[in-house]
């Protein structure tokens, strides 16, 4: 694979070489305002076919049929283009920096949000300053003191409510990635200042024709009772003329973060390709050449409910712009598969495509569908470069899933569309990278991660592609031959079930076959699959108690600052030990909002306190958080009142302390003392710093090329997600428990100190969480001077003596290239250990009693060992020991077996003499037939060996053998039959399967074969003389 990806490069390097030369001669430059455009001369050009890996020449057809010409639609031009890509990302956020604009640059976060459970992936620019908008930033983050911020973030629009992919590949402007160009004004500048700097950078810096501009404004909504954004109107006029100033309705001109929350009225410049022209009655009609290129958003008011907005206290601006589509707009391309940033991943594709170039094809047009594979194949490499990059990986849940379904689409198009080879996809990584590794150097930096899991994933996937791909084809025929048009959902579950086909790709092959998907049969097949998650969910809805999450969002966060005047809470006591923070409650939340001041919460009510001070840990950074209760005093210092806090969260700085009350009542004002179940925190504390040891530990173990992907710890457990392609060895694993057990024994000294985040960053060793924003100042916990040294806010101990043990309880994959270590620390960290030695004791006896005991108990080993084996997987123990333990405990069994076929070898070669004996003296005895009891512990190999001794001893002799598996058990029974041919004819009519199931018949036994020879068997049979009674009758009667 790496051999074809490292081909497909120099082979690219030739083409891009010829094809510079070619077109040279075949296309003439044309100015076209401030821009190069390309335009077809009457010149002859040169066709070639990549897909061969050959470049041709010949003249160009003017009759040539579209959907198979090789020559492509757009002349790579990276030469002659005045806007790249490149220089237009970085021209917008350099002119937002400038002055008087004076924007902070704010680097692209992730585009699949690790942090950020509610987001499948980065879908707007605005996700990373969701804190902001919502009232819920840390006082002490970066973010926080933000007031205007530009950027150019990675977004990918698949899955949840923004959803392209099933679009994307059909036209020539749908995208699973892209890059939103953005600017942000938090509580500063507002519309004017918006409107005046969207104008001067669309037609002074980039320059383009005014005339073909339209900008919209909310109309108003009488509902809402909101009048017409005429304030924006009048800031366009002062650049456009009235006839290109739209009002539009709330669908196109409002926009909303959700449900509830911040919202506002929108403003929106549309383009025009064309030109010179009236196109104000194609904004917003969806015209491929009246495009909206930028929308303005003033964040001015809160969505209280479906019908009731009230105005923030602070007013925003979000503002957003599709880099893509600009580039389109720049480089006077109709399509954004056109543009510089495309060509080379496009060209990568044609050397793999057997049914040529890219030929910009959209719709009925692309009968083919070759020109939509090509640009979904380019869309969705670009997609999965960006998210592994970012961490995410394909899986089967969530993102993990998406991701998966995104490949696979893929590489379907690639091999049932374009006719590439299996492991084409893989190839384009380094195209990929390549075009983007300069503005995102994370790109590079993972790519040999990358291309393993793309390479992985495509072949796992292409091993079941054309077992699915021909079992649909033979579905269609199928369809047609019934005069059928749907594909059933029964159909479809088996594509997904067995042959891995997302349901969204059937119905996408379904589509383009002019079939139809039976969605609601694919979902009825899917109940059973699901109905395990649903119930887990049921559970934990049932475990909640009903009571409905608590959460401070933007209003609540501004009524507390400005209306209440609520100060932040104080909560530099939460690193404390056995200390009573006295507290006064400012503010207390429940379901339906604030309680009024002076109203009595009382006894069996939820709801969430806001104080000026807290002892309270509020989870963050992977800890629990703390619970506990919270007193009501009196002016005597008595205890009158008691809530029990059951979880703490922070918003904006302001801790909200949820829980109910147990006794008495509470208002806003009363003197309570904080009451931070301290025990617990001692259990919790622990698992934290050692988190940080094992992530050292693995460093050390497995290399620096880790990466810490998530970490939890409670009271109970620690675990930790580190990025790594394969499960650990057992030495890897004792090594790493190894490490952490030594600074434990160590006592090594556990500092924590306030750094301010720049001098923090520079320190030499520092490790930080990939994803993670961290305020400044920052703390900084260092673990024996440089064993670990790590940016967190959480609980920890003074020494790592105070961890007692450490145990690794398991490591496991969660998904692809990550992995999970659980462990356990203290006193349960002891008991597993003691555990793992108790079973190791035991282990050990028993190997030292094998090695000198007879043959009788060797061949008990076997049961004894697979007793052992189910009380070690039950076990809790350190999971390098376990794993020991299991070697051990299988090579005590394989001994047991081992004894055990010796000696059924012993009683075999006994039998088969027994066995002559009798058939010697049945023959001398001029008998016919033979029934007797072998002991070969029904075994059915070894009743192979008794037939076949017979066969040559007597040719024509009826033979039946009984064995029992334990002998005089009354247990199991194999009886096993032979009878020749010369007693099945000559007025004789003995056949072995009517004989075996005659016999059987007499313990309720059963069995089959043919009437030459025949096997069965009885579950139970405590008679056995009765058996070989009835068989011996029945075959008597049958021969003459």
């Amino acid at each position: 694979m790496r051999l074809q990806v490292a081909a497909t490069m120099l082979l690219l390097s030739i083409q891009c070489n010829i094809r510079s030369r070619v077109y040279a001669l075949s296309y003439g430059t044309v100015q076209h305002g401030s821009r190069s455009r390309i335009t077809t001369s009457s010149l002859p050009f040169i066709r070639k076919n990549i897909a061969s890996s050959r470049i041709n020449s010949s003249l160009a057809s003017t009759t040539t049929d579209p959907t198979t010409d090789s020559s492509p639609a757009t002349p790579p031009i990276s030469e002659e283009i005045e806007w790249t890509t490149e220089r237009v990302r970085s021209t917008f956020c350099e002119f937002f920096q400038q002055s008087p604009r004076s924007h902070t640059f704010q680097p692209s976060s992730a585009c699949a949000p690790l942090n950020d459970p509610t987001l499948l992936f980065t879908n707007a620019g605005m996700n990373q300053f969701k804190p902001i908008f919502l009232g819920q930033v840390d006082p002490a983050s970066p973010m926080a003191n933000l007031k205007r911020a530009v950027n150019s973030q990675k977004c990918i629009r698949a899955g949840g409510k923004h959803n392209d992919l099933e679009d994307v590949g059909r036209d020539t402007y749908h995208h699973t990635f892209f890059e939103m160009l953005g600017t942000w004004s938090f509580g500063d500048y507002f519309k004017e200042e918006a409107i005046m700097w969207a104008f001067e950078l669309l037609t002074k810096v980039y320059g383009i024709d005014e005339t073909r501009l339209y900008a919209t404004y909310f109309g108003g909504d009488e509902r809402l009772g909101l009048e017409a954004d005429l304030e924006a109107r009048d800031y366009w006029l002062k650049f456009l003329p009235t006839e290109r100033i739209l009002p539009c309705d709330s669908t196109d001109n409002f926009w909303e973060m959700g449900d509830t929350g911040p919202c506002g009225p929108c403003s929106e410049l549309h383009y025009d390709r064309i030109g010179n022209r009236d196109a104000s009655h194609l904004v917003n009609m969806d015209d491929p050449d009246v495009i909206e290129i930028w929308n303005i958003v003033f964040i001015q008011f809160n969505r209280d409910s479906p019908t009731k907005l009230s105005t923030l206290p602070a007013k925003h601006i979000d503002t957003g712009m599709g880099l893509e589509r600009l580039v389109s707009l720049l480089q006077d391309k109709p399509s954004n598969y056109d543009i510089d940033a495309f060509t080379p991943i496009l060209n990568a594709i044609e050397v793999h495509s057997k049914v040529g170039p890219y030929g910009g094809l959209v719709l009925e047009d692309d009968t083919t569908l070759r020109d939509t594979a090509y640009r979904a194949i380019s869309d969705h490499a670009r997609t999965l470069c960006f998210s592994i990059a970012d961490g995410a990986v394909p899986n089967n849940e969530g993102r993990g899933y998406v991701l998966r379904r995104i490949l696979r689409r893929a590489t379907r198009y690639g091999q049932q569309i374009l006719k590439a080879d299996p492991g084409f996809f893989a190839t384009l990584v380094p195209v990929v990278i390549d075009t983007y590794g300069k503005a995102y150097p994370e790109l590079i930096q993972k790519q040999d991660e990358i291309l393993e899991i793309i390479e992985s994933e495509e072949k796992a996937f292409s091993s079941m592609l054309d077992r699915g791909i021909k079992f649909f084809t033979e579905l269609q025929t199928e369809l047609t031959t019934s005069n059928s048009k749907v594909v059933s959902g029964q159909k479809a579950f088996f594509l997904y079930d067995t042959m891995g086909f997302p349901v969204d790709l059937t119905g996408l092959m379904a589509e383009e076959a002019g079939l139809t998907l039976d969605t609601q049969g694919f979902e009825d097949e899917m109940e059973a699959a699901k109905e395990r998650s649903r119930e887990a969910r049921r559970v934990a809805k049932a475990a909640g108690s009903g009571d409905v999450a608590l959460i401070l969002i933007a209003e609540q966060t501004a009524a507390l600052a400005q209306d209440m005047k609520v100060p932040l809470t104080d909560d530099s006591s939460k690193y404390a030990l056995d200390v009573e923070t006295p507290a006064v409650v400012q503010a207390i939340f429940g379901k339906d909002g604030f309680v009024e001041e002076g109203r009595a919460v009382g006894e069996g009510e939820y709801v969430g306190l806001v104080l000026d001070h807290s002892s309270f840990y509020a989870e963050a950074g992977g800890q629990d958080t703390d619970v506990g209760t919270i007193v009501m005093v009196n002016d005597e210092e008595e205890i009158v009142g008691t809530f029990v806090v059951t979880d703490v969260q922070v918003y904006g700085g302001y801790l909200l302390h949820s829980g109910r009350m147990s006794e008495g009542t509470i208002t806003v004002g009363s003197n309570v003392k904080c009451r931070v179940d301290y025990e617990r925190r001692r259990e919790v504390a622990p698992n934290h710093t050692m988190t940080h040891v094992l992530n050292a530990a693995l460093r050390d173990v497995l290399g620096d090329g880790i990466d810490q992907r998530g970490s939890y710890v409670n009271a109970e457990k620690l675990r930790f997600d580190f990025a790594y392609k394969k499960a650990m060895s057992l030495k890897q694993l004792r090594k790493t428990e190894e490490l952490v057990m030594e600074s434990i024994k160590r006592g090594d000294a556990v500092s924590k100190r306030v750094l301010p985040l720049e001098e923090a960053q520079k320190l030499e060793g520092v490790r930080a969480v990939f994803g993670e924003i961290y305020p400044d100042p920052v703390r900084v916990i260092s673990v024996g001077g440089d064993t670990s040294i790590e940016f967190c806010g959480g609980t920890h101990v003074d020494n790592t003596a105070e961890a007692q043990a450490f145990a690794i309880l398991e490591e496991t994959s969660v998904a692809k290239g990550i992995r999970r270590i659980s462990a356990l620390t203290g006193k349960a960290a002891m008991g597993a250990i003691a555990e793992g030695n108790r079973f190791e004791v035991d282990i050990t006896n028993i190997e030292e009693k094998s090695t000198n005991s007879d043959k009788e108990y060797l061949m008990t080993l076997d049961k004894v060992a697979g007793g052992l084996r189910k009380e070690l997987d039950l076990g809790i123990m350190p999971a390098p020991l376990k794993a020991g333990l299991r070697n051990r405990i299988e090579a005590l069994q394989k001994k047991g077996i081992d004894a055990n076929k010796a000696a059924l070898q012993g009683r075999i070669d006994n039998c088969l003499n027994v066995v002559r004996d009798n058939i010697k003296l049945a023959l001398e005895e001029d008998k016919k037939i033979v029934v007797m009891n072998v002991d070969i512990g029904a075994d059915g190999k070894a009743s192979q060996k008794v037939v076949n001794a017979v066969k040559k001893a007597a040719p024509d002799m009826a033979f039946m053998g009984l064995s029992e598996e334990e002998p005089g058990s009354g247990g199991k029974i194999l009886c096993f039959t032979l009878v020749p041919e010369s007693l099945m004819a000559d007025g004789n009519d003995l056949k072995a399967n009517e004989w075996l199931n005659a016999a059987l018949d007499v313990c309720g036994g059963r069995g089959g074969g043919k009437p030459g020879n025949a096997q069965g068997q009885a579950k139970e049979c405590s008679d056995l003389e009765a058996v070989i009674t009835a068989a011996n009758e029945y075959a008597t009667s049958k021969i003459c």
